[in-house]
């Protein structure tokens, strides 16, 4: 019976264990988006994992989504990144930078030389933001041209390129929770009737172009994918969204990515159906009724449901939260009031265990 604490080689880069550092955006890059030497710290602290996924890192200026996020377009970013990739591989760790662009979950307040959100469509997202304002109102976007487009998955692909510059194992493309990739797969945000909209098949396609861009730029083996079909956060609406991840799965499964990371949505059928047309590397972020992923998804593994498993809340509580799985405990309990933003207070303050 395999378990999560055995190696793994994921495509050709071996790792010490399934247990994955799930993304997540903690709010502690420069107003320039570049990593901190807290930053530096926080994710050698947690090297263990068999491989980090690290927060979202914008692929261009108007792609920023919130305040004090990493990017992966400037000199300045790539330097501060390659002091968390060398720091990390000297730990013994395996790190990938997850690429982001928010399209229409951001603010103007957010982006530089008058910029403004851009999207699909030009339709708002209901709710509010986070900006150094607090919380703002979401804006309507600027329809994205088909030359923007264009120009747009180019800067994906330059953002892959800039990645390994920096020294990350790979990359992962975010194309979940209702960010820019999301928002061109949901019939609610993209009311196109164009190539890139109108129709599923359509929908699909800048997802794709997207992956085809960056498996060129990097190589397939450098590149994973993450999506939650149906997940309704930052507004989005997918009533029927089998045909177009489909679609979408079907015309990447050829180019054999890194791995297929899924964010548990309760379609259990069609994640299983999604990842038996993938046919590769599965990695799960499972669903927990509220509560952090904890030793009890373990068996998820053993079962063989995910050959990676993701742990985000705990993992940011838990630095060596491999151990700390592998003896039942005891295990840290996350602050949500520190999550986002702050001082390193929450950040690098968890302790790990003594022996």
């Amino acid at each position: 019976m395999t378990t999560a604490f055995e190696p793994f080689e994921l495509a050709g880069i071996p790792l010490a264990n399934r247990i994955v550092m799930a993304p997540m955006t903690r709010n502690r890059a420069t107003e320039e988006g570049v990593p901190t030497p807290s930053m530096v710290r926080y994710y050698t602290q947690r090297a263990s994992a068999g491989l980090i996924i690290t927060e979202a890192a914008q692929t261009e200026p108007v792609g920023r989504g919130y305040p004090l996020t990493p990017g992966l377009h400037t000199p300045e970013q790539l330097a501060g990144w390659r002091a968390v990739t060398d720091s990390v591989h000297a730990a013994g760790g395996r790190i990938f930078a997850q690429l982001w662009h928010g399209g229409r979950i951001g603010h103007p307040v957010l982006l530089p030389d008058g910029l403004v959100p851009v999207g699909p469509s030009a339709v708002a997202a209901a709710g509010q933001g986070f900006t150094q304002e607090g919380p703002t109102d979401f804006v309507t976007p600027r329809e994205l041209t088909g030359e923007e487009i264009a120009a747009t998955i180019a800067g994906f692909a330059t953002a892959a390129r800039n990645a390994v510059e920096a020294g990350f194992d790979g990359v992962e493309i975010h194309g979940a929770n209702g960010y820019l990739i999301h928002q061109f797969l949901a019939p609610n945000a993209n009311l196109r009737t164009d190539e890139w909209g109108g129709s599923d098949e359509a929908r699909a396609r800048f997802a794709i172009e997207v992956v085809r861009a960056v498996a060129d730029a990097v190589g397939a083996h450098r590149t994973g994918l993450r999506l939650s079909p149906g997940n309704p956060f930052n507004d989005i609406a997918e009533p029927a969204p089998e045909t177009t991840y489909t679609t979408l799965i079907e015309a990447i499964a050829p180019l054999g990515l890194a791995y297929l990371h899924t964010c548990d949505v309760r379609d259990p059928d069609l994640l299983a159906r999604l990842r038996k047309r993938f046919g590769g590397t599965f990695l799960l972020n499972p669903a927990t009724d509220g509560r952090p992923t904890g030793p009890e998804e373990l068996g998820l593994v053993e079962e063989g449901e995910a050959d990676l498993l993701a742990y985000g809340a705990l993992f940011l509580a838990n630095p060596d939260l491999p151990r700390r799985l592998a003896l039942g405990g005891p295990f840290n309990t996350p602050d949500r009031a520190s999550f986002y933003g702050g001082d390193d207070t929450g950040y690098l303050d968890y302790p790990a265990l003594e022996g």
